[in-house]
């Protein structure tokens, strides 16, 4: 993600301040980095585009499975958990105090300066298997898009009812290879448009979705609709009807998954008013408005599909027509998965990167690098090491969505190992060491109350989306449709 505040011209600006400096450094923060400039607006439009995503394309599944009551419920509970943690995480940009205290640049520094030592290697630890899963995710999710496209056309040709069966595992050499050429590209996430790429491409295919669902509810008549979701012997059976709830409560999870780029986000602001009160205030805002979005989409994809909603209301074909829309709306997904799967890489790739450099400083292999003319792009800062770690990491990341080319359990399993250390476990434990709560106290007790239904519930959520991959690869009938 491409934030404010650290434009192209940054380099240009500190060179000013510094110069200015004896003139009272009024183009510096109190950090000596370059003034930040991010306001209430950019800051929620940022989380807008953090928020919303591929895991919108589930969301209608996710209600089939929960119903009428239980599914609305459970997206609001959702979002009023994320929407309090990301409030508490607000408060530990500055450390120990929320206002004048000393700037935490990421969210593992904010876990460093507040808890460290075990706690710290823990959310590394979480962090980086995320980033995998993400990235994972994406492959799977892309491949299936691109398969969509083809096996859409084939429909419209052939109708409805033909044997127009499309295999992923193409698309998804295809994708590797795009990734590998751009996963050479140093620092990609600083280029600004990629952030705006993204953030157009996933709302104009979620639109879409929605658009799509409104014509199809207008349409009648619908699919079969009940207050508790699928029915046990009708549509599933009680065992069934476990799982996919437990894998429902991931698919959510993996929905409001952003958790971990908030401080980046508080970064962006600018001192004054304090950057913890405008967050809370973006915050609020921005994850109303992405609930409001994930409750029409949900909502009315189960409106229009009913039990029987695809997994992925996009590729899973409940819409045929228009198919030349059906089709623009996976494109729109190949192209916003393609530059976000280099967001999440990239913190991956420069955390490897730097590691092997201090481990062996003085390995050529590692440390070398050598300026390259490549045509119409300039110069380019070429490193072996780097054409071969990161090539690896694509194709092991192919390799395994191969082997799990399942879009909802994937994302299920994702979400849910995600969604309690990121967004619960360590903001509460960060806000009781920084505001200094006293163990055994009401809020204190409060507080690791909601820590540990979070984690019960990431727990079943998990285990729901491992029994759909084992059911899958064991060659059972898929729990939903892909």
């Amino acid at each position: 993600m491409s934030l404010e505040g650290r434009g192209k011209a940054a380099s240009i600006d500190e060179a000013g301040a510094f110069e200015i400096a004896a003139d009272g450094r009024q183009y510096l923060d109190d950090d000596g980095r370059t003034r930040r400039t991010g306001t209430f607006v950019t800051a929620s439009a940022h989380i807008i585009t953090a928020v919303i995503g591929s895991g919108v394309l589930s969301l209608a599944w996710s209600v089939a499975q929960l119903g009428w009551i239980a599914g609305p419920a459970v997206l609001m509970a959702f979002s009023l958990i994320t929407w309090f943690c990301s409030s508490l995480l607000a408060d530990c940009y500055r450390s120990p105090d929320p206002v004048h205290g000393k700037r935490n640049y990421s969210y593992m520094s904010a876990v460093r300066t507040n808890l460290g030592g075990v706690k710290f290697k823990f959310c590394g630890l979480a962090q980086y298997v995320n980033l995998v899963g993400v990235s994972i995710g994406y492959t799977i999710t892309t491949a299936i898009s691109m398969a969509a496209v083809k096996r859409s056309n084939c429909f419209h040709r052939r109708g409805h009812g033909a044997d127009c069966k499309v295999s992923s595992t193409m698309y998804m050499i295809v994708y590797a290879g795009i990734q590998m050429i751009l996963s050479q590209i140093p620092n990609f996430h600083k280029l600004s448009w990629l952030s705006l790429v993204a953030a157009v491409m996933s709302f104009a295919y979620s639109f879409i979705g929605l658009g799509l669902s409104i014509a199809k509810i207008a349409e009648g008549p619908r699919g079969r609709t009940s207050l508790t979701g699928v029915t046990v012997g009708v549509d599933v059976s009680g065992t069934e009807k476990v799982w996919r709830t437990f894998q429902a409560l991931g698919d959510i999870a993996f929905a409001y998954s952003f958790s971990n780029v908030l401080i980046e986000i508080q970064d962006t602001l600018k001192s004054s008013p304090p950057e913890n009160k405008v967050m809370r205030k973006a915050t609020l805002v921005g994850i109303t408005i992405t609930t409001t979005f994930y409750m029409l989409c949900g909502v009315l994809g189960y409106a229009a599909f009913g039990n029987n909603a695809p997994g992925n209301f996009l590729t899973g074909f409940g819409f045929y027509d228009p198919y030349w829309l059906v089709d623009i709306s996976n494109i729109f997904i190949t192209i916003h998965l393609i530059g976000a799967y280099q967001v999440f890489c990239q913190p991956i790739f420069q955390f490897v990167e730097n590691w092997s450099q201090n481990r062996w400083p003085n390995n050529a292999f590692v440390t070398g690098e050598h300026i390259i003319k490549i045509p119409m792009l300039g110069k380019y800062p070429f490193s072996l090491f780097r054409l071969v770690w990161r090539t690896s990491y694509v194709i092991v990341t192919a390799v395994v969505a191969m082997i799990f080319p399942f879009f909802n359990d994937f994302l299920g399993l994702i979400g849910a190992l995600a969604f309690w250390p990121l967004t619960v476990f360590f903001p509460v434990e960060m806000y009781i060491k920084q505001a200094e709560i006293r163990r055994w106290s009401r809020t204190w007790i409060w507080l690791q109350i909601l820590s540990g239904v979070c984690f019960f519930v990431s727990i079943v959520a998990a285990c729901g989306s491992v029994q759909g991959l084992i059911h899958a690869l064991a060659g059972y009938k898929p729990f939903k449709t892909t």
